[in-house]
């Protein structure tokens, strides 16, 4: 790609990072909509929590009342990182039986009370001829645009599905989102977004392919690491342009699970890349010219691609790494310094020029100045890692740095 190109797809990606999850946006309040043929007492027993039918989605276990002024404690059915439902504590106002009520999150046992302090819902019914509209309103304050929509989503989602449940009795489960023919096709989305930045021809739709298999490789070490540390469900979404996320069943419980689940990512690929360095080989040797080519081309693109996972940014795997076993700010900083001193390094190394080193490096900081503080901070601290624990990640968050090291000074030297 010509710098041009690779600033214009630097740029717009850090700015569609800071308007996704840092712009702030102060307090917004999100309206949805619908009506549903049903009769509004039975959609009124649905949405109230002491209404009798207000398990029917099955995210609501249990409802009692803790005072006589409206507070109540609400176990979800939502896993918490104990493995046990999450309780939240609520507080209902305005409310008018089988028409109208608003609540405010108090606390629950997953997240800081912090987190709630500017939250709102409100459900509201209103009968329509033989139909009632149901409207769904949620205020809170946020930062970056991603939460808002995914929130907007949420709620569209839930009167679908409530739609679905008044006419069938039924529950459905799941979405056309996370099905995993929608989330293949958004792979394919991602792919041809990524095409004319490698050029409109067979080659460059190889190597948008070949990048897009690299991030899927990468996201799967996610899962599977969720799936190691109890996870009992875990899922990736693939997000055209930035990539994709694998997202876990619960919160995490430990700091120790949050540095494995992070390295995972690059360490599932650190035992294909000396597989596929081995296959190209094998394939040269063979006489299998453009076998071998592609091999080292994805060979290459999995080791640039994960190396630079590794860096020591606030939201990407090498940081949340080195957060969990460093024992104090100062080893953060020294280790996240030498960690990126390499990184730069192994740049040069592999070819890349001092002036592209030197924007990667301010765009770096950059990104770690964007994301810096934008994770959700738990109820309750982690449980600490241990000494033997933080060695060990330690030793491989090293071994992994040097087999995508080697992967990528073998595929520059092999495609150059």
């Amino acid at each position: 790609m010509s710098v041009i190109v690779t600033v214009t797809l630097v740029a717009g990606n850090l700015g569609l990072i800071f308007l996704l999850m840092t712009v702030p946006l102060g307090l917004r309040t999100v309206t949805v909509s619908r009506v549903i043929k049903a009769d509004r007492d039975r959609l009124w027993q649905a949405l109230w929590p002491f209404g009798g039918d207000a398990g029917w989605s099955g995210e609501i276990l249990s409802a009692e009342p803790l005072d006589g002024e409206g507070t109540v404690l609400i176990k979800l059915s939502w896993e918490g990182r104990d493995g046990r439902p999450i309780e939240r504590k609520a507080r209902f106002e305005d409310v008018r039986e089988g028409s109208r009520f608003s609540m405010r999150v108090i606390e629950d046992t997953a997240l800081d009370p912090s987190f709630w302090a500017n939250y709102r819902e409100t459900a509201e019914l209103v009968p329509e001829g033989d139909a009632t509209r149901v409207t769904l309103t949620q205020t809170d304050r946020y930062r970056g645009v991603a939460f808002l929509v995914f929130r907007f989503f949420a709620m569209r989602r839930e009167l679908g599905k409530l739609d679905v449940w008044a006419a069938t009795g039924t529950y459905r489960k799941g979405g056309w989102f996370e099905h995993p023919l929608s989330q293949i096709g958004f792979a394919v989305l991602s792919a041809l977004i990524l095409w004319p930045f490698f050029g409109l021809n067979i080659g460059g739709l190889a190597l948008a392919a070949i990048l897009t298999s690299v991030v899927a490789l990468h996201e799967l070490g996610h899962m599977a690491a969720f799936r190691l540390t109890g996870h009992r469900r875990a899922r990736m979404i693939f997000i055209p342009l930035l990539g994709g996320i694998a997202i876990g069943g619960r919160p995490y419980d430990s700091r120790f699970e949050v540095a494995f689940v992070a390295l995972m990512g690059a360490g599932f690929s650190a035992f294909l890349v000396p597989v596929l360095i081995a296959a190209s080989g094998f394939a040269n040797g063979e006489g299998h010219r453009l076998v071998a080519m592609l091999l080292a081309t994805l060979a290459g693109c999995a080791s640039l691609f994960n190396i630079a996972n590794l860096v020591p940014v606030w939201k990407f795997d090498g940081g949340q790494v080195l957060r969990q076993i460093c024992p104090g700010p100062a080893a953060l900083a020294l280790a996240s310094f030498l960690l990126l001193s390499a990184l730069l390094a192994l740049g040069w190394r592999a070819g890349f020029s001092p002036s592209f080193l030197l924007i990667a490096g301010a765009v770096f900081a950059i990104l770690s100045l964007i994301t810096m503080g934008s994770g959700v901070k738990p109820r309750h601290e982690l449980k600490p890692i241990k000494t033997f624990d933080r060695l060990a990640m330690a030793g491989a968050l090293l071994a992994v740095f040097a087999i995508h090291g080697y992967g990528m000074l073998w595929a520059s030297a092999q495609l150059m």
